[in-house]
């Protein structure tokens, strides 16, 4: 690779970084916004206009806050838990394709920091990683309710990780394809593949939940039973890094949704923009067109953030018993018949159809 491309996508994976950070920030910020909304209040409006600066108050907060290691935690453990959960969290965004490749000149800047052509088990193998920062902070902080808390989300972890696994089975059977760039750019026009699997985006979104420990899948930290769960015992920026790992997490969980089942960057009269945008601006179109569709990513990014929020403060919780035969007894069997339900659809459309 050449020197000018390693320096782009330094740059590309520092900018990625920054964004997933202020994603992190403000949807703290909208979090409750969303909640004063719902619940006909205002939300934060002392921290300049409308609050907006509430993010930046609670992050200093967090810095300033005095830093606790409880007597009988496992020191090295107690700090390499919070921050396992934040690296995990952060390096999931390498696979996804933010847009189009962007022709400025002679330079080619390709907005996805690596494409490999197993891009979905990356990000599988990436949140299975995850769950074990929240159960070393939760063993290291020798407390039995972070502890309850830790083993609730590996377990809760498991149970949804196969239940996504299946439904993901049925969208290969479609697109035939593990890359995340080559299923959106299959997504073209309105051939968003949420039509073609309409129940595997259900099951995956409810598995979504799970994963990242959104209500009301929110067990592992429930604090009406565990106080906080496995962040109990913890103060100062590793509590923050916990709590930024869940909002940079449910950023991620989105990007993915949006580009497997919603066409990514793509969007009706893409096509179109980019003809028109052709003969209008020559040589702006490079470069427009695929920021256009950047922002039509992030936007759709926004809206499934907005429904995470909207679910957590409209749905109560599980009981911890009715989550796992969610998970066992009905979503499990759900995705078994929807392979089976697109196989024979597949085998009924190349043998009639083609």
């Amino acid at each position: 690779m050449e020197l000018a491309q390693i320096g782009i996508k330094a740059g590309l994976v520092v900018i990625i970084f920054a964004i997933s950070l202020v994603m992190a920030m403000y949807s703290t910020y909208a979090e409750r916004k969303v909640a004063a909304f719902l619940q006909d209040r205002v939300g934060p409006n002392r921290a300049g206009k409308w609050g907006i600066l509430q993010p930046l108050a609670d992050g200093g907060k967090m810095f300033m806050k005095e830093e606790i290691i409880p007597t009988r935690a496992s020191g090295l453990l107690f700090i390499v838990g919070p921050a396992l959960a934040i690296m995990t969290a952060c390096i999931g965004s390498a696979v996804i394709p933010w847009g189009q490749k962007i022709v400025a000149g002679n330079t080619i800047i390709d907005l996805q920091v690596t494409d490999i052509n197993v891009g979905i088990l990356y990000i599988f193998g990436v949140v299975s990683l995850g769950v074990y920062g929240i159960m070393i902070g939760g063993w290291a902080s020798n407390n039995k309710y972070s502890l309850l808390g830790a083993i609730r989300a590996a377990s809760q972890n498991i149970s949804y990780e196969i239940s996504m696994g299946l439904s993901i089975i049925a969208l290969l059977m479609v697109t035939g394809t593990l890359s995340l760039k080559e299923i959106a750019e299959q997504q073209h026009s309105w051939h968003w593949n949420v039509l073609y699997q309409p129940l595997g985006f259900l099951l995956f979104l409810v598995c979504a939940f799970a994963e990242t420990n959104r209500s009301p899948f929110d067990l592992p930290e429930c604090e009406t039973e565990l106080v906080g769960g496995y962040h109990t015992e913890y103060s100062s920026m590793k509590l923050g890094f916990y709590l930024f790992a869940e909002y940079i997490n449910m950023f991620i969980s989105s990007a993915v949704m949006a580009t497997l089942y919603f066409g990514g960057y793509n969007y009706p009269g893409m096509s179109w923009m980019a003809g028109h945008m052709a003969v209008w601006m020559p040589h702006a179109a490079p470069v427009i067109v695929p920021l256009i569709g950047t922002a039509v990513l992030f936007a759709k990014i926004v809206l499934f953030i907005f429904f995470f929020m909207w679910v957590r403060w409209t749905i109560p919780r599980f009981r911890y018993d009715q989550l796992m035969d969610l998970g066992w007894k009905i979503l499990i069997p759900l995705a078994i018949t929807n392979i089976v339900l697109t196989g024979a659809w597949i085998t009924v459309h190349d043998k009639f159809f083609k």
